[in-house]
């Protein structure tokens, strides 16, 4: 009967695994680095899981990654874009000042 449910139960997608660690590290250890290898690997693991026809489970692990991935770039792209509108505004005072 142990056996039985064994089967039964799909082995997790190693790829989903992957995309959930790199979407930690991606707050973490590797910003921005780790949010593109999550994006990445959770699609192809969503992927592979489709694909397996129920041989492989983790879909659940894989969205996981997949939104931490998302959430980190967008965050990172986020604080590019308001450093560039700090700069700017720090700059253009002090062109004006220089200008005149």
């Amino acid at each position: 009967m142990a056996t039985d449910q064994a089967a039964a139960k799909p082995r997790t997608s190693s790829l989903s695994i992957l995309s959930l660690i790199f979407g930690i590290s991606g707050w973490t250890l590797l910003p921005f680095v780790g949010g593109i290898v999550a994006i990445v690997t959770g699609h192809m693991a969503k992927q592979e899981i489709r694909q397996s026809e129920g041989e492989l489970g983790g879909d659940g692990i894989a969205t996981a990654g997949l939104v931490l991935g998302y959430a980190c770039v967008a965050f990172v792209g986020l604080l590019i874009l308001l450093a560039v509108v700090f700069a700017l505004l720090l700059l253009i005072p002090m062109v004006a000042v220089i200008g005149s």
